[in-house]
């Protein structure tokens, strides 16, 4: 092959032999390139043009690119509360890292290439529709700005996969800044092999946080640096009505990355207690419940990290507590920051953060009253600052029921603009301008993720999914032509609607 793939240079197979499985992976019978990334391609350097016909085969798996290393790796997990101390790559296959052009290590794995030694009892593969769903979500996300794994390129691969009726095959590319996860140190951690544990640390260090290396405290401070990350991390999740679904310690990524959209949703109504999960059937993994899940995966990671934190155990265990206790504020902060982003706030001081939060709390606690759309509800905030209530308005059963609260927020609203000095008009339309890029117009409303992924699947039309990508890809412009993407389900359809792992 020419090198018209971006060159790779791959240091967790060089550096940690022991880690992982070399694997190959499976050939797909007659693969099909049915979406590539291309900004995303160029990004790494990816030359599709010179890839020409043969994309299809190195996105299928049947051709490995030169320079790629294919790996299974190993990493264990707690999965909805109960410790599995093997899962591992199952279905995917890391084929390497490449920096991409702005110097950033990158990832690039198969997922659904067949069988790996760690499948356990599943086929190792794919359909087309939960790896368009990886698309569609994971650009989502990147289009509101939200840290995740993204979607390179899916290939049908011409096969049926048995799940419970025959679906058409597929194969993902998957890029992340890497796919160390929580259950990766659990791996090690459960086998007492703390050497390795020692070795994946400071590997993680150099990779994601090497301004730690030299620190006496390196693996408290990447501790910390961790649930820092997440932190940030669960609170953008929450203030765009995002529920992960599979929370489990296989699917937190040290990069502060979101990964695995299998059967993840968007909340309509706001509700605390939502969840869409078919397996999550306790509700464990709740859109309220997401930070409180959070901090209990950190507390893995943390006391798999103990060996390493002081050969004192008594000691150990208060330095992880400590840090584990900052999550909460941590986690505060950053979710206070985004909902004053959304409320149209620009003083941020620490005086008001309680105030603030009130008046953020009350403001879900009305929509939660009167079964408002969450994203189209903190959207209409923008037109009530610029003096049009009447679109806020119509969302609620009764059209007086915010009236109080809009009384509270403009009161806030003027004392911060008194203070700036700006032209009265001036202000309300600064103010409407920072709700709308704050919050979305256009989310991924599940009804129209199952309506394109079904006519993908069903009846080969890639139609409504390029048309729903596209819309997902300008999330907070608001036109006549995405107006459609913008409309909540019928409550019956979301009353009943349920997500799968895709597995």
């Amino acid at each position: 092959m020419p090198q018209s793939f971006a060159r790779f240079d791959n240091t967790y197979a060089r550096e940690l032999e022991g880690f992982y499985t070399p694997w190959q992976p499976a050939p797909a019978r007659e693969p099909k390139l049915i979406y590539v990334n291309q900004p995303l391609a160029l990004e790494l350097s990816i030359d599709l043009t010179a890839l020409g016909e043969a994309a299809s085969n190195v996105f299928a798996g049947n051709t490995v690119p030169e320079g790629a290393e294919p790996i299974a790796q190993a990493y264990a997990g707690h999965q909805f509360g109960g410790f599995s101390p093997r899962l591992g790559d199952g279905r995917a296959v890391l084929l390497g890292e490449v920096l991409d052009r702005h110097g950033r290590r990158r990832d690039i794995a198969l997922k659904g290439s067949g069988r790996t030694p760690y499948a356990r009892n599943g086929d190792g593969k794919a359909a087309v529709g939960p790896m368009l769903r990886e698309v569609l979500l994971g650009e989502a996300m990147h289009a509101l700005g939200i840290p995740t794994t993204r979607a390179l390129a899916v290939a049908a691969s011409g096969e049926q996969v048995m799940r419970e009726g025959a679906l058409p095959g597929a194969v993902l590319t998957r890029v992340a800044a890497s796919h160390i996860r929580v259950g990766t140190f659990e791996y090690f951690a459960a086998r007492q092999e703390h050497d390795n544990l020692r070795r994946l640390a400071d590997y993680t260090i150099r990779r994601h946080d090497p301004s730690l290396a030299q620190r006496p405290d390196r693996y408290a401070a990447l501790l910390e640096a961790v649930v820092e990350r997440q932190a940030g991390l669960i609170a953008r999740w929450m203030n765009v009505g995002f529920i992960h679904g599979v929370m489990n310690t296989d699917n937190m990524a040290l990069s502060g990355e979101t990964i695995d959209f299998g059967p993840c949703a968007f909340l309509e109504a706001y509700d605390p207690a939502t969840v869409f999960s078919s397996i999550d059937t306790h509700g464990r993994y709740a859109y309220g419940n997401q930070p409180s899940i959070g901090q209990w995966n950190l507390t893995r990671l943390a006391e798999a990290l103990l060996p390493l934190l002081d050969t004192d155990v008594d000691k150990a265990v208060a330095s992880a507590t400590d840090i584990l206790n900052t999550f909460p504020d941590r986690y505060f902060r950053h979710l206070l920051q985004g909902q004053r982003a959304k409320l149209g706030l620009e003083r941020a001081n620490e005086a008001e953060a309680e105030a603030d939060s009130a008046l953020a709390a009350d403001w879900l606690s009305l929509l939660q009253a009167h079964k408002v759309d969450f994203t189209l509800g903190w959207r209409r905030l923008a037109d009530a600052a610029a003096g049009e209530v009447g679109k806020l308005r119509s969302l609620f059963d009764e059209q007086a029921a915010p009236d109080m609260w809009l009384a509270r927020w403009q009161a806030r609203c003027a004392d911060e603009d008194s203070a700036s000095g700006l032209e009265p008009r001036a202000a309300l339309a600064g103010r409407a301008a920072r709700i709308r890029a704050a919050s979305p117009f256009v989310i991924a409303r599940n009804h129209r993720v199952e309506e394109a992924l079904a006519a993908a699947s069903v009846d080969g039309n890639l139609v409504p999914f390029e048309r729903l990508l596209g819309a997902l890809q300008q999330p907070f412009n608001e036109s006549p032509e995405l107006a459609p993407y913008a409309e909540p389900a019928p409550p019956a359809v979301t009353a009943c609607y349920k997500t799968f792992c895709g597995t």
